[in-house]
């Protein structure tokens, strides 16, 4: 309906329509240095801030010379990640966890004998028990050299790690990145070029309108997609085809949007 109404041949602001940031793109080359030496990698943030982008962009960056099998359910035991693991590579799950993590070992010989970097990737490993954690880092001590874990997470997941009891795994940790909120300059060139993308033009949003997002977004990517999307829904559904500070507003006023409304109920 929305691309009807304003004459699209993409949903704007779509989740495919994947563009990465500056700050994305730094971290993002730094990873795939990294995957070349070896190490245990950390990308945090909060939540919106653009993990799962990254996430879900570096496997795709370079698909002959890296293989990068991803874990994204991580509220389990150290059996049910590790059976995770070994689908993610397409080993067939036989055994026990010893006969997995011996399969898991032999594959990450074959890719590095194919002269292929192996890259797992565990998101919100901030939920992931730390003798979970703790296990896996022994696991991928036996893999070939030339491998990179990437744990993607929280911030909670440095503060669990700088423990004294975790000085085994922080002391292994060759990069750790943390995605920062965006500035309003860059949370206002994210929309336009989100709009760019999509084939509409920049006057959909009216310059009061689009402040009004930037500032409501305080920088998360996460918050000026829904934002701006839902401000187009409402544009919509009052049969306009400019976005106005009143579509905004209307989005403001949905309750998990009054956020500091309920921190004074709280009180």
């Amino acid at each position: 309906m929305i691309r009807a109404w304003f004459g699209l041949e993409k949903n704007p602001f779509a989740a495919e329509h994947i563009s990465l940031l500056p700050q994305q793109e730094e971290i993002l080359a730094t990873l795939l240095v990294h995957s070349q030496q070896g190490g245990l990698c950390l990308v945090l943030g909060e939540p919106g801030t653009g993990k799962s982008v990254l996430r879900q962009v570096l496997p795709q960056r370079d698909t002959r010379n890296i293989v990068s099998p991803l874990v994204t359910r991580t509220m389990h035991t150290y059996s049910s990640v590790l059976r995770i693991l070994c689908q993610a590579c397409g080993i067939e799950l036989s055994g026990r966890d010893t006969r997995c993590e011996r399969d898991l070992i032999a594959y990450g010989v074959k890719i590095s004998r194919e002269a292929k970097m192996l890259v797992p990737i565990i998101d919100d490993a901030h939920l992931l028990d730390i003798h979970c954690l703790r296990k896996l880092r022994l696991l991928f001590e036996e893999f070939p050299k030339s491998h990179n874990l990437v744990l993607v997470g929280q911030t909670s997941l440095l503060d669990t790690v700088r423990l004294s009891v975790n000085e085994d795994i922080r002391s292994r940790i060759t990069y750790s990145a943390l995605l920062a909120r965006l500035a309003p300059d860059d949370s206002k060139t994210f929309v336009l070029n989100q709009l760019d993308r999509a084939g509409l033009g920049h006057n959909a949003f009216t310059e009061d309108a689009l402040s009004l997002i930037v500032r409501s977004a305080e920088g998360v990517v996460r918050y000026l997609r829904n934002l701006a999307m839902g401000a187009l829904v409402e544009a919509y559904t009052m049969k306009k085809r400019e976005v106005d500070i009143a579509e905004v507003n209307r989005v403001l006023i949905q309750p998990h949007w009054r956020k500091g409304e309920r921190e004074l109920e709280r009180r």
